[in-house]
């Protein structure tokens, strides 16, 4: 690599540390929020949608700090930080009673967003209570789907940014490690996906993976002025054999190493998952391969 290191999970060379220590020496009464704004500015860490990418650059000078390369001022604040604490979200009752139809019977279905809405704490609380790996808190790009029956809540669907590294998908896509870091975030990563136990629909999972296939595109433009072009997820075998995404027409691509993201040896640290993409357009791979 020439010299360069990576920290954080990006390239950074000699000249770029030296800039960051000239950057906070030269500015010796700015806070670390403000430090972030000024190399959010001076390296183009700008998300699409034009806010700057604050969250992954304190981030990575919090990391550059641990490894001893910059000395940081101390924080003015310690905010609340639920990634730190991660204390679940409180349990909100909502009627359990059976629901078994046939799915016809319950079309049309209200499918809604509700990031930072008045629905959020009940979506984030039916995934603390009800799903297996109960609720994530995710970090970057991200929707919250809530799906309701007669103002009843029957499901839930969470999405965020793209794994960073993912043999199977990679290869499937056809992409260069360069083209994947300029286009990893046209990738949606599905983190949840929740069917309420109580709810016994036959085809309601397939049904919603296509509804949501159809507008996520907009959505996430919407959201954050950029397209997706396909969508990933994992599912644990020895739970769920993957059937409704099959009937959605996703396609497995094999099975994860289970070495996780930040594995410090080759060895598997946790169960293999399988791996499954759906193309949101016929053109995908050209438009994630270019640049």
């Amino acid at each position: 690599m020439g010299g360069e290191k990576i920290i954080y999970g990006i390239e950074v060379t000699a000249a770029q540390l030296d800039f960051v220590r000239r950057l906070i020496t030269e500015n010796p009464t700015d806070s670390r929020r403000q430090l972030s704004y000024k190399l959010c500015d001076a390296w183009n860490w700008i998300q699409p949608n034009g806010v700057r990418r604050d969250l992954v650059c304190r981030s990575f000078l919090l990391a550059l700090e641990r490894k001893g390369h910059i000395e940081l001022p101390p924080p003015r604040c310690t905010p609340l930080n639920p990634l730190a604490n991660r204390h679940p979200p409180p349990k909100i009752e909502v009627d359990e009673s059976p629901i078994l139809a046939d799915l016809g019977e319950l079309l049309p279905l209200q499918v809604e967003l509700v990031r930072a809405t008045a629905w959020e704490k009940l979506y984030n609380s039916l995934l603390a209570h009800h799903h297996y790996l109960g609720y994530c808190y995710p970090i970057g790009e991200q929707l919250k789907y809530l799906i309701r029956w007669r103002d009843r809540p029957i499901g839930c669907m969470g999405w965020s940014s793209a794994v960073r590294h993912l043999g199977p998908r990679d290869r499937f896509i056809g992409w260069t490690a360069e083209q994947r870091k300029a286009n990893l975030r046209l990738i949606g990563y599905q983190t949840r996906y929740l069917i309420l136990p109580w709810v016994k629909v036959k085809n309601l999972a397939s049904h919603l993976l296509a509804v949501i296939a159809r507008r996520i595109c907009s959505d996430w433009s919407s959201s954050y002025n950029h397209p997706l072009y396909l969508l990933e997820t994992f599912t644990d075998p020895s739970r769920h054999p993957g059937t409704c995404y099959r009937a959605a027409n996703w396609q497995y691509l094999g099975m994860t190493t289970g070495r996780g993201k930040n594995a410090p040896s080759n060895r598997a640290t946790r169960p293999p998952k399988a791996i499954w993409c759906y193309p949101l357009c016929r053109e995908f791979r050209s438009l994630m391969c270019h640049g």
